[in-house]
């Protein structure tokens, strides 16, 4: 996929998401990012005046309709949103007139959407127009829009049209046919119906106008019905508009039209009606939230996305299911996969574990579906859709057609190979049972999904009696890049797991409900004989790996493909199948997504086999270095981030956790218009959960042995296993180094304080660090560089002061570029202290300046590139990485990882030590001996490079040697003082170390 490297001009507080510019060319992505829902419906983050070519959608989970080639699709439903302003004859857009101040916000905690515009009309009129939206989690049915009108150098007429749009379309394809619309009592309302599978739709609105007097028409043109009003505005004096709408579908009442009526003529005012939706939202956030402190960035992203998991989940319905791509775009055409079960469902399991049964439900539901596929194959039992929709029948494309009219379309085999998806779906079915304990589901739903997809394998599988083995030939495993394999290790091995499940479920059934097993036995068919070749499969399935190395094969052959270096690639903007294309890509050790991995991760919780460390280790190394985890799937990354957690590989385990964590955020694969990635969103909360936390579910309960990434000081969430809920607080000042160590000493609950009477227990572990001064040993065995950020990799100094000259004016405090010198590595609060004096301030006016300033920096830092690498920079971070040198950041800065993202960076350090590592600031030592210690090296292997005198200060007492850059009066006290690192290589510095020692032996 094609992707670009550009600013999404994003800042990123605890709860909120700031954009701070509109740039058109990211519009559909944007649209995507800031979707709203409440688990009825998702409506994408367009514009309620609209804008050219803009993907405006709402939908509502399970309508779906006939589409050519690709079967049926999630309908876009008519449009609740327009809300048109006309300033004296000129309509407000965005794409006309001036933009003299934007600003959009996502605020999480409540699900509201804001954005706010200072326009100048063609006419030169200058206006100030907000507009905030919600759909509320209080009531499915009810979504509200206010919008505030200031103007601010003019007196005019200003008139709104709110409007239903009732001609929504699906990218060209209109799904829906007028029925009927009309007025009400203050308001419209709109009836359609999809023209194949018929669902009625009925849509209701009313618009309140505050602060002038303003009486409203109603316009009914066909299938696009206004309320309107036309007011003279005064000078400063804002006008609010409120648009409140109902939506029902025949889904779930008989008569929606009606029922849409009915309710908004009995709901409160927007007010109420927010309020209501933020308790809502404060009771789900109570059960889902995470807080991370030590990592801003971390901090809202996770919460990001679990809140685009949240708002897809269907809370009321358990016939429908999240699709792929959420509520959010038109990805994947709103089909479901296995991204639900195995990706999403966890987080939902362990937090709302209600919404965890509506999912499986679905399935449950959608049997018939599914037993008519294995049919039309001419198997036996259940075979799942590879893609889903209402009925459970195959829904995925045959053909993938081109945009070259001459080229060949792609013939998509999933739908006939994909088998895994058999078992993933009673793998999901087995752990909501074992975390629950909900036998009257299982009894009822679950054991059914179990034994009738069980069924299929007993027919699928085929024996070869040269081997004596049972085979699974002609699949599509979990990598989708080999697309007609045997023997798929994934695929095996969960049948396998599978058909172990189904027997223990049966004898389960048994045991509990005689006469439910009767009854199922008799509709499955379900024989003893049945049950035995189960047993028969179980011990003869063919499993190809090496017992003395644990490495596993992939599946058969694969050993014989032609091996591949991903790195003779790179640099590259797309996936690894584009370059070598479908065909040949099928000849190479090349991996779309952990398939090996993905399938130690599934066993990984009841260390089943496969497996265990060693086969962890084998894998990942053989494994890991073949997979396109850049641009293959966003499924994979957030997995190998787990594993790389187990296996210590903290910094590696970190860079996938931000691969999978941004992928939305920053359309790092370029394809986020298509909506969010549901699957990579709920891959983050078990990255947190079972990766950084280390969460192992127990007999006794949920049990934490955490390896928190470097720089996390806490890590909080909760559990419900079982009926209890189990609150987890982990805390950690030293982060996880490569050799496994962890941040928090590992603490067993179970052995512990009792967590099922939700008290929270603190696991921490942060031993002093000691305070030394002395010279380093001679002719050191240098093992790693730590870097400061400002002045000596990148000039973000120069931000600084920006930010710092921003704040001074503002305070009306002189500042210049030589005040700014003496804060060259120093902390924030220390800078401030210095910038006001003796000024008179409270400490809420310093914490708020210190907060003020850094919002002005984290701005500023947006634009950052690769191209502001200082000169030498990068050729010298490439040849230490060659010469197997670890690199370390030690910088005052608390933003010193979205710099290094900014850079491009990232991928080549090793430890970060930040504002949040430490508490004591340079001059003292601590932050450099933090970044040794996460290097896993001592303080005399260590080289500091620094362009202040603080920082060269606290090398020094470190007893590591420092590097200064520029002039001798201001790092003098270094070893080498450079001008700056350009042109610089890791010979010379060498020859200087030998120098510096040489003469310090003389001199002797």
């Amino acid at each position: 996929m094609q992707t670009k490297g550009r600013s999404r001009h994003f800042i990123y507080t605890d709860w909120i998401l700031i954009e701070t510019q509109f740039d058109p060319e990211q519009l559909h992505s944007k649209e995507t990012v800031f979707t709203i829902g409440n688990g009825y419906l998702g409506t994408r983050g367009s514009f309620e005046e609209g804008y050219p070519h803009a993907l405006p959608a709402t939908f509502i989970h399970g309508v779906y309709d006939d589409v050519p080639v690709v079967y049926t699709e999630l309908v876009n439903c008519p449009d609740w949103l327009p809300l048109i302003v006309i300033v004296n004859g000129d309509r407000f857009r965005l794409d006309q007139g001036e933009i003299l101040r934007y600003d959009r916000q996502l605020d999480l905690r409540q699900g509201l959407l804001i954005r706010a515009v200072r326009w100048r009309s063609p006419s030169g009129d200058t206006i100030d127009i907000s507009f905030e939206r919600f759909a509320s989690l209080a009531d499915p049915h009810v979504l509200a829009l206010r919008c505030h009108l200031t103007p601010v150098d003019f007196e005019g007429l200003i008139e709104i049209q709110a409007s239903i749009n009732g001609y929504p379309e699906n990218q060209g394809l209109n799904h829906w046919e007028g029925l009927d619309q009309g007025k009400i009592d203050q308001g419209i309302w709109l009836q359609r119906r999809t023209r194949s599978s018929r669902i009625e739709l009925g849509m209701a609105a009313k618009v309140t106008i505050l602060g002038s007097e303003a009486s409203l028409q109603v316009s009914t043109a066909p299938g696009y019905p206004t309320l309107s009003t036309t007011f003279l505005a005064k000078v400063q004096q804002t006008v609010t508009v409120d648009k409140i709408v109902t939506v029902f579908t025949s889904r779930e009442i008989d008569t929606p039209v009606t029922a849409a009526q009915e309710k908004l003529a009995h709901l409160p005012d927007y007010t109420t009606l927010l309020k209501a939706n933020e308790q809502a939202w404060d009771e789900v956030w109570q059960q889902s939230d995470i807080l991370i402190e030590g990592d801003s960035t971390a901090t809202f992203a996770v919460r990001y996305n679990l809140f685009q998991l949240l708002i897809a989940a269907p809370r009321h319905d358990d016939k429908v299911s999240i699709p792929a791509k959420t509520l959010s775009g038109f990805g994947y055409r709103g089909h479901i996969f296995w991204d639900t079960e195995i990706f999403m469902q966890p987080l939902f399991l362990f937090t709302q574990p209600a919404i965890a049964r509506n999912l499986l439900s679905y399935r449950w539901h959608t049997l018939p579906g599914a037993r008519r596929k294995a049919a039309h194959y001419g198997y036996q039992g259940a075979m799942f859709a590879w893609e889903s929709a209402v009925t459970g029948d195959e829904v995925t494309p045959r053909w993938a057609i081109g945009n070259d009219f001459y080229g060949e379309d792609v013939r998509i085999w999933c739908r006939d190979r994909e088998i895994h998806i058999n078992a993933d779906i009673p793998y999901a079915v087995w752990n909501y049972w074992q975390a629950t304990g909900d036998d009257d589901w299982m009894q009822k739903c679950g054991a059914e999904i179990i034994l009738d997809a069980a069924i299929f394998w007993g027919s699928r599988v085929e024996f070869n009696p040269e081997r004596e083995r049972y085979e699974i030939r002609g699949v599509i495993g979990a990598d989708e890049y080999h697309e007609f394999v045997h023997n798929n290790a994934f695929t095996n091995r969960m049948a396998q797991w599978h058909l172990e499940k189904a027997i223990a479920v049966y004898d389960w059934l048994a045991h509990k409900f005689p006469e439910q097993t009767t009854e199922l036995e008799q509709k499955l068919k379900l024989t003893p004989e049945e049950r035995l070749h189960w047993q028969d499969i179980i011990a003869k399935i063919l499993f190809l790996y090496d017992p003395s190395t644990e490495l596993i094969e992939q599946f058969e052959g694969f050993f014989q493909s032609e091996d591949i270096n991903l790195a003779d690639y790179e640099p590259r903007d797309r996936s690894m199948q584009a370059i070598l294309g479908v065909n040949q890509i099928n000849k190479y050790q090349v991996i779309k997504q952990p398939d090996i991995l993905m399938l130690l991760y599934l066993m990984r919780e009841s260390a089943d086999f496969p497996y265990n460390e060693k086969a962890l280790q084998t894998n990942w190394d053989y494994y890991a270095p073949r997979t396109d985890i850049t641009y293959g799937s966003s499924l994979g990354p957030a997995v190998q981030a787990i594993l790389a957690s187990d296996l210590g590989k903290s910094t590696e385990a970190y860079q996938q956790f931000m691969r999978a964590l941004m992928v939305d955020l920053e359309d790092n694969r370029g394809n986020t218009n298509d909506g969010i990635h549901g699957a990579s969103a709920g891959g983050i909360w078990q990255a947190v959960i079972f990766g950084f936390g280390g969460i192992q579910l127990t007999e006794n309960g949920p049990v934490a042995n955490p390896h928190l990434p470097p720089g996390w000081k806490r890590l909080k969430f909760k559990l419900h296993w079982r009926g209890e809920w189990h609150d987890f607080d982990l805390h950690g000042e030293l982060g996880a180094g490569e050799q496994g160590s962890s941040t928090s000493a590992p603490f067993d609950f179970a052995q512990g304080k009792s967590l099922s009477d939700r008290e929270e227990v603190a696991v921490s572990f942060s031993p002093p660090l000691p305070l030394v001064s002395h010279e380093p040993s001679p002719m050191p065995n240098i093992q790693g560089f730590i870097f400061d950020l400002d002045g000596v990799l990148t000039d973000t100094a120069e931000l600084h002061y920006l930010a710092w000259k921003k704040l001074a004016d503002e305070e009306g405090i002189p500042f210049n570029r030589e005040a700014n010198e003496a804060l060259r590595g120093v902390s924030r609060r220390a800078s401030l202290m210095l910038i006001i004096a003796d000024r008179p301030y409270s400490e809420a006016q310093i914490e708020e300046m210190m907060e003020r300033k850094n919002r002005y920096y984290v701005e500023f830092i947006q634009n950052m590139t690769p191209q502001d690498l200082l000169p030498g920079a990068i050729a010298l971070l490439d040849e230490l990485r060659q010469a197997g040198i670890k690199i370390g950041i030690g910088s005052a800065s608390k933003n010193a990882r979205p710099v290094l993202e900014r850079l491009g960076i990232a991928g080549k350090v090793d430890a970060i030590a930040d504002g949040y590592s430490v508490q004591e600031p340079k001059p003292a030592p601590d932050l450099f001996l933090y970044a040794a210690k996460q290097l896993g090296i001592e303080p005399e292997q260590s080289i500091v490079v620094e362009d202040a005198a603080a920082g060269v200060e606290a090398a020094l007492a470190a007893g590591m040697w420092a590097l200064g850059l520029g002039p001798v009066e201001r790092v003098g006290a270094a070893h080498i003082v450079l001008p700056s690192l350009e042109g610089i290589t890791w010979a010379d510095l060498r020859e200087q170390l030998s120098n510096y020692f040489q003469t310090k032996t003389v001199n002797k």
